[in-house]
Formats: C-alpha cells, sequence, structure tokens
C-alpha cells in the first residue's frame, strides 16, 4: 500500500497547488489592481495564510523533513507566475495578478518545525501563529509596490466584475483601522487551527491506506 499512499500525497500536494492559484488568481487580482485592496487586504490575508498552512503542514509532517514547507511555497509560487504570465499574454497589464509572497513565511514554519525538534505541536502552535503574522506584513509590501492601481482599475475591468464591487476611493483609516493590522490579528488566530487541520489530514492518510 505504500504507492497508494504516495499516490495520494503526491495528488494532494498537486491539487491544493492547483487551488492556492485559482484563489489566487480570484482574489489577488482583485485586491492588487484595485484601489479597494485596502478593505479587501483582510480577506486575503486570512484566505493566503490559512492556504498556505494547510498544504505545507500537511507536507511537512508527511516528509518530517524541514525546508520542504518552503518548497511547497516555491511549487505555488510558480504556479502562481504561470498564470500571471497567462494574463499578461491575454493583454492585461503586468500588474494585474501580483504573485503572494508566501515563502518567507513558509521559512518561518520550517524554522519553527527545525528550531523544536521537530515537535508537530509547537509546528501547529508556533508556526501557525507566525505564518498568520508575517504574511500580511510581506505582501502589504508587495501591494504598495503595484503601480498606480486607480488607473488599472478602471482601464481593465474583471468581465465577471459586479457593479457592487466597482472601484471607489480608497478609505484608509489609523492603525486599528489597518488592513495590515486586522489581517495580521485574524490570521494569526485562524492559521493555527487550519494548521492543525493539516496535521490531521496527514494523520488520516496514513490511517486511510494503512
Amino acid at each position: 500500500m505504500v504507492w497508494l499512499r504516495r499516490t495520494t500525497h503526491y495528488l494532494f500536494i498537486v491539487v491544493v497547488a492547483v487551488n492556492s492559484t485559482l484563489l489566487t488568481i480570484n482574489a489577488g487580482d482583485y485586491i492588487f489592481y484595485t484601489d479597494w485592496a485596502w478593505t479587501s487586504f483582510v480577506i486575503f490575508s486570512i484566505s493566503q495564510s490559512t492556504m498556505l498552512a494547510v498544504g505545507a503542514v500537511y507536507y511537512l509532517l508527511f516528509t518530517g523533513v524541514p525546508g520542504t514547507a518552503t518548497y511547497y511555497a516555491t511549487i505555488m509560487t510558480i504556479y502562481t507566475w504561470v498564470a500571471k504570465g497567462a494574463w499578461l499574454a491575454l493583454g492585461y497589464p503586468y500588474d494585474f495578478v501580483a504573485v503572494p509572497v508566501w515563502i518567507p513565511s513558509a521559512m518561518l514554519l520550517d524554522l519553527t518545525y527545525w528550531a523544536t525538534r521537530r515537535n508537530k505541536h509547537m509546528l501547529i502552535l508556533v508556526g501557525g501563529t507566525l505564518v498568520g503574522l508575517s504574511l500580511p506584513l510581506f505582501n502589504m509590501i508587495n501591494l504598495l509596490l503595484v503601480q498606480d492601481p486607480l488607473e488599472v482599475a478602471f482601464k481593465y475591468p474583471r468581465p465577471t466584475l459586479p457593479p457592487y464591487m466597482t472601484p471607489i476611493e480608497p478609505q484608509v483609516g489609523k492603525f486599528y483601522n489597518s488592513p495590515v493590522a486586522l489581517g495580521a490579528g485574524a490570521s494569526a488566530v485562524l492559521t493555527v487551527p487550519i494548521a492543525a487541520l493539516g496535521a490531521k489530514l496527514n494523520t488520516w492518510t496514513y490511517r486511510w491506506m494503512a
């Protein structure tokens, strides 16, 4: 049954990596190329950090080798760059899809797993928290580098963009209204149980194919 276990494992990795690309395209391009990104950044932070945690923790515990979380994040990054190139080939601007910064957060996950001597529970608690806190920070830098999002939003509207999502002037509040602060706080809380889900999926995979 070893072949079945390995086949299911690699199929899961491919499926999650592909879905991460789809999630990025559907959430990331709206967020990064429209000027209402400031209010949507919280949702983006939660979706990206939890998505990274569930797949990376599963992959990391399956192999037991620190470094595989970074490898997983690299797969997602490559897939998304391919999708970015596809949109560019269709005539959309370069900044239409901004590739999220997953790799540094995944490196923190690997570092946690290595520093705690491969302790699964510390990986879930500390690693999950670090991913949730760090990903919004890294991606805010990414967001600030997008050139002229307002012009891009009106010049290249998405065909499926509903009327209620029409770009409006950004409303940037104080720190307690900051998308980075809210995104980091919410992600740090929600990424931990999602990381635990990734660990549980790994256990279920072994039991199902035992």
